[in-house]
């Protein structure tokens, strides 16, 4: 409707929500912001055999989670057994405690395996403002420590609480904690030289995969709205079909105003069946479509899709948040990528389809490889980010593939990448691809980590599917004994699931319908 709207109507609104004053100025603010124009023009599409291996490929699924780093979930893979490893040397992993470690004054704090996989509060979730990530790679990335020391004993001073282990950001999780991930990267293709786009917070790097740049920030704002064009409107202009699936209102809403409070064909929830019963309701009422799950069982998978974790914790039941971000259970996210995986493993697309599994930043932990530069606009952007654990899934993925051992360590990734792939693969007209940021123009196209040639059948993922079903096990038993008592007191909100209320709460507002993700 907005984007309808003339600079009059809009002017006429936004004067009359001065009057009116209150959530109510900030709700017409967003109905009648203007929309950005969508960047014209076209550039040369990638002419090489390696972007011919995107033709079979006919969807594209992207699950992009919260805050980790590379070596802090993936890093494990290439050391010893003894310290939880899979000794292999083709993963630009960790090396062991002698080579990986941060000083804290005269004391030394190597890497470690972590025991506990969902920490204990906020305290424990360390900083990634672009000031702090400046000072965790400071001296060759020896301040992680130091950061996170500094920052964890503020937090904890304001909430009268015992300081975490300064150390807590060297550590690391492997292969049991990570069942899923560790299936994958034994049978398809770990990205171990994907960064993250900017290095600071998560709506920067998170704007980077959706628009090709950030809003002129390495930080957040709040409430997370912005006015940026997204990577989605070309494939509304090629008739290229797309879907954005989520628990909560959608990211992209957030980031581009003409999907603001419109499109609703265009959004979906990953799972109807986990809403609550109102949600339900109020989704049945106005005639709520299939979620993704649906959609792969019944072959209705678009061409592109986008899967949103649940990024709000409200600890009932369960842990609700899967999206990874500390405190988070880490076992919450592992199921949310086996159901994906698994949907897609069992349904008819799964012989063409990518599914690509990333994080938006690493969240202040720990990771040996400096960032390299990056082609930008704006000079304040011309260095990626921290890496970040990735994976791709396809029948046209060599098993136990890297990206190191493929293209060297040289060629790496970033988040502007999975735009460069779906332009590619979709997009392509007489050799042209439209045209949006000097970032995606440069970035590296998915087709150099596929082979040409269809796969036998990969490996089933039984054996990992019963180990999340144990995980599972506590939760279910919960519902049936003392709900509140098994969860505990509901957690603080992180900084990220504040924003996301509140940008949520503003949506509602200004005419988002409940029930609609």
């Amino acid at each position: 409707m907005g984007r309808l709207w003339g600079d009059l109507e809009r002017a006429a609104l936004r004067e009359a929500g001065r009057v009116i004053g209150g959530s109510w100025e900030k709700a017409i603010e967003l109905v009648a912001e203007p929309v950005p124009p969508t960047p014209a023009g076209t550039v040369d599409a990638p002419s090489d055999e390696e972007a011919g291996r995107l033709g079979p490929i006919e969807h594209i699924v992207v699950v992009m989670l919260e805050n980790r780093s590379f070596d802090h979930m993936l890093g494990y893979l290439s050391l010893p057994a003894e310290l939880g490893g899979k000794d292999r040397e083709d993963v630009d992993g960790l090396h062991g405690p002698d080579q990986d470690f941060n000083k804290l004054g005269s004391d030394r704090y190597p890497i470690h395996r972590l025991t506990a996989e969902k920490f204990k509060d906020e305290t424990e979730d360390p900083d990634h403002s672009g000031a702090s990530v400046d000072e965790q790679l400071s001296d060759g990335g020896s301040g992680f420590v130091k950061n996170f020391a500094k920052v964890s004993s503020e937090r904890s001073a304001n909430l009268d609480e015992a300081a975490p282990d300064p150390g807590l950001v060297m550590g690391y999780y492997d292969g049991e904690q990570l069942p899923v991930y560790d299936h994958l990267a034994e049978a398809y293709c770990v990205v171990d030289r994907w960064f993250s786009s900017v290095p600071g917070a998560t709506w920067p790097n998170r704007l980077y995969a959706l628009t090709g740049q950030s809003a002129g920030s390495r930080d957040d704002i709040d409430p997370p709205i912005y006015g940026l064009p997204s990577f989605v409107r070309h494939l509304d202009e090629h008739d290229v079909s797309w879907r954005w699936y989520s628990f909560d209102p959608a990211t992209l809403r957030l980031a581009d105003p003409e999907y603001r409070l419109e499109r609703h064909e265009h959004f979906a929830f990953v799972d109807q069946r986990s809403l609550s019963i109102q949600e339900q309701a109020v989704g049945e009422a106005l005639e709520e479509g299939l979620s993704f799950l649906d959609d792969a069982a019944n072959n209705q998978l678009p061409s592109v899709s986008w899967i949103d974790p649940r990024f709000k914790d409200l600890k009932v039941l369960g842990p609700n948040s899967n999206d990874d971000h500390p405190p988070s259970d880490l076992a919450a996210g592992q199921n949310l990528v086996l159901r994906v995986f698994h949907a897609l493993r069992t349904s008819d697309a799964r012989d063409k389809t990518l599914l690509v599994i990333m994080y938006d930043e690493h969240g202040g932990f720990y990771d040996h490889v400096p960032p390299p530069t990056a082609e930008d606009e704006s000079p304040e952007f011309r260095r990626l980010g921290v890496r970040i654990p990735a994976l791709l899934v396809s029948p046209y993925c060599e098993a136990k593939s890297t990206s190191t051992k493929l293209l060297g360590k040289d060629v790496h990734f970033d988040h502007t990448s999975i735009i460069k792939t779906i332009l590619t693969r979709f997009c392509n007209k007489d050799g042209k691809i439209p045209a949006m940021t000097q970032r995606v123009q440069a970035a590296n196209h998915l087709g150099y980590l596929l082979n040409s040639k269809r796969r036998d059948e990969p490996p089933g993922h039984e054996e990992v599917a019963k180990k999340m079903t144990e995980t599972q096990r506590p939760w279910l038993e919960a519902r049936y004994g003392d709900p509140v008592a098994e969860g505990g007191p509901p957690d603080r909100l992180t900084a990220l699931q504040a924003g996301y209320y509140a940008a949520a709460r503003l949506l509602r507002h200004a005419g988002l319908p409940a029930g609609r993700a």
